[in-house]
C-alpha cells in the first residue's frame, strides 16, 4: 500500500476512535493480534518499541501488514531521534512518544511523518503545536484523566488529542473520554489482555475490540 497522507491517517485514527498499542517479542503473536483487531475493524495499529528486538520483530510485521488492504501500522515509545529514524527507515508510518521530544518533531517534519508527541501540561500542547503536531498524546492518561483533556480544549478547541494510558473497555470509561473530547484513543493491555494472549484466543480479541469500537461511536452519539 501506498503511504498514506498525515490527514488520512489521522482521518482513519478518528474514524474507528480505537488504536490498539502494543508490543511482544514473537512475531506471530504479534501477527495474530495485527490481523484480530484489523478484522474488528482497526486500520491504524501502533507498535511499541519496548524491547531488544523491537526494530526485527517490526519490520517483519510491516511485511506482515502489506497483506490487510488499508492496514498502517506507526512505531511507539520513541525518546530519540536515532530510533525515529531507523523504525522510520523499516516502515514506519507514524512516530508517537511518550514525551514532548523537539529532535523527534523535527525530524518527522523533515521527512512528512505523522509526529504524536506525548504531553502532560497545556505549555507541551501549545509548544508541540508550534513544533508541528496535529494529533497529542495525553499521557498518562490514568494520571492526567479527562478533565485534563477538557481544560487543554478550552483553550485549543481546534487540537486534537489521544488519551493513553488508563482508557479501558467499559462504557463509563469511553464515555467520559470522548465526552471531553478527544479525537480517538490510544488502548494497550486493557484491550490485549494477559489472558488473550495466554489462551491465544484472538477470536475474543476481535470480539472484544468490536464491542469496544460499538461503545465509542454510542459515546459519539450520545446527547445526554
Amino acid at each position: 500500500m501506498k503511504n498514506a497522507s498525515i490527514s488520512t491517517m489521522i482521518e482513519k485514527m478518528e474514524h474507528s476512535g480505537l488504536i490498539p498499542v502494543f508490543f511482544h517479542r514473537d512475531i506471530e503473536v504479534c501477527k495474530e493480534v495485527l490481523k484480530a483487531t484489523y478484522n474488528a475493524g482497526i486500520r491504524v495499529f501502533e507498535f511499541t518499541n519496548r524491547g531488544n528486538n523491537a526494530l526485527e520483530v517490526f519490520k517483519e510485521l510491516v511485511i506482515f501488514s502489506k497483506s490487510l488492504e488499508g492496514c498502517i501500522v506507526g512505531i511507539g515509545t520513541i525518546f530519540y531521534k536515532e530510533d525515529a529514524e531507523k523504525f522510520h527507515k523499516a516502515g514506519a508510518a507514524f512516530i508517537v512518544s511518550p514525551a514532548l521530544v523537539p529532535e523527534v518533531g523535527k525530524y518527522a517534519a523533515e521527512n512528512n511523518l505523522l509526529w504524536i508527541p506525548g504531553c502532560g501540561t497545556v505549555t507541551e500542547a501549545h509548544f508541540a503545536r508550534v513544533a508541528g503536531a496535529t494529533l497529542i498524546k495525553v499521557f498518562p492518561g490514568n494520571v492526567l484523566g479527562a478533565n485534563f483533556v477538557k481544560s487543554i480544549k478550552a483553550v485549543m478547541p481546534d487540537v486534537k488529542i489521544m488519551p493513553t494510558g488508563g482508557v479501558t473497555v467499559s462504557e463509563d470509561n469511553l464515555h467520559m473520554w470522548f465526552k471531553a473530547g478527544v479525537s480517538c484513543v490510544g488502548m494497550g493491555s486493557q484491550l490485549v489482555t494477559m489472558d488473550i494472549l495466554k489462551t491465544h484466543d484472538y477470536e475474543r480479541l476481535t470480539q472484544k475490540t468490536k464491542g469496544a469500537l460499538s461503545i465509542i461511536e454510542e459515546a459519539r452519539n450520545y446527547k445526554g
